[in-house]
């Protein structure tokens, strides 16, 4: 039984040039190389593993192995960990950020945020934050786009490339209306009865969900942007909606809102999570942030289930 070699990072950095430019040419023009150096060291990184990674024979272009194939994969994942880590080195080697540039979710507790950032003030007099509130998909957008150093976004991030992402526990979202709107006055509610009033939905303009619904029931709806004017509303009774539990808590118990038994219920448990570009991850203070809010969310085990109606 043998065993295979080590293969060097840059054996590696040339195995991925040729898979992502489709030929040994490209890769040399992308490593800036002579298509020999290239040739050469996918034969060394051959002979390292043992391995036939391409199929040279009757094509112009290399073609992965079944072998290859496999090894692309882990190729993939020890790369983006080597560029994690010098990206991590040099935040480390410049020293302690300016300012950092947090977005958060608006459906994130407000009090949760207010007892982090005073925190976070105490132990870095010299940061500057700058605070970005938005909602839905526009978390994320401002992190890729640079805007956002991290961000603490609810689920809509799943699924977009070039993130590294950690659990921020949740929120319970509840269906609510006012005392006096006709959902509110019932004292039990039909399945389906909330499609017959206009709903209040938030919404935003950001690329990823522009055009998409979130636990919209009702064909006739109201679209706000602001999750503080889409509770005034609520309030006045033009309609019904979600909202997240800890914010209108004081008004259940005031009874200026009232939690709708809802049997096709709307709401739900709103996740968060801590992100961040992989290519440039947190400093010293945003990775603060980050630890903190993932302490925090430790300490919240009452959102991690849907409290009974």
């Amino acid at each position: 039984m043998s065993n295979p070699g080590t293969p060097t990072f840059d054996q590696l950095r040339i195995f991925l040039a040729v898979v992502d430019t489709g030929s040994f040419a490209g890769a040399a023009r992308k490593l800036n190389r002579a298509v020999s150096v290239i040739s050469y060291g996918i034969s060394n990184l051959e002979a390292q593993l043992g391995l036939m990674l391409f199929d040279r024979e009757g094509t112009r272009k290399p073609q992965l192995t079944v072998a290859g194939r496999a090894v692309l994969a882990e190729a993939r994942g020890v790369a983006e960990g080597i560029d994690g880590l010098r990206a991590k080195v040099k935040g480390l080697l410049d020293g302690l950020e300016a300012e950092v540039d947090l977005a958060v979710d608006v459906m994130y507790p407000a009090e949760r945020l207010g007892v982090i950032l005073r925190a976070f003030a105490a132990e870095f007099p010299t940061v500057q934050l700058r605070l970005h509130v938005e909602a839905l998909g526009a978390v994320t957008a401002m992190v890729l786009d640079g805007t956002a150093a991290i961000g603490l976004s609810g689920p809509l991030f799943a699924g977009v490339e070039g993130l590294e992402s950690v659990s921020m526990g949740s929120v319970a979202m509840v269906p609510v209306a006012a005392p006096d709107h006709p959902l509110g006055r019932m004292t039990e509610i039909a399945p389906g009865a909330g499609r017959d009033y206009t709903q209040l939905v938030l919404s935003d303009r950001s690329r990823f969900t522009e055009g998409r619904d979130f636990a919209v029931m009702s064909p006739k709806t109201w679209r706000l942007a602001d999750l503080g004017s889409k509770h005034a509303l609520l309030r006045e009774g033009i309609g019904w909606g979600n909202m997240p539990l800890p914010m209108i808590e004081p008004d259940l118990v005031a009874g200026t809102l009232i939690r709708l038994s809802m049997p096709d219920q709307p709401g739900g448990i709103y996740r968060f999570a801590g992100i961040w570009r992989r290519d440039t991850p947190p400093g010293p203070a945003a990775a603060w942030l980050i630890d903190r809010f993932v302490a925090q969310s430790a300490l919240d085990p009452s959102s991690a289930e849907l409290p009974d109606i």
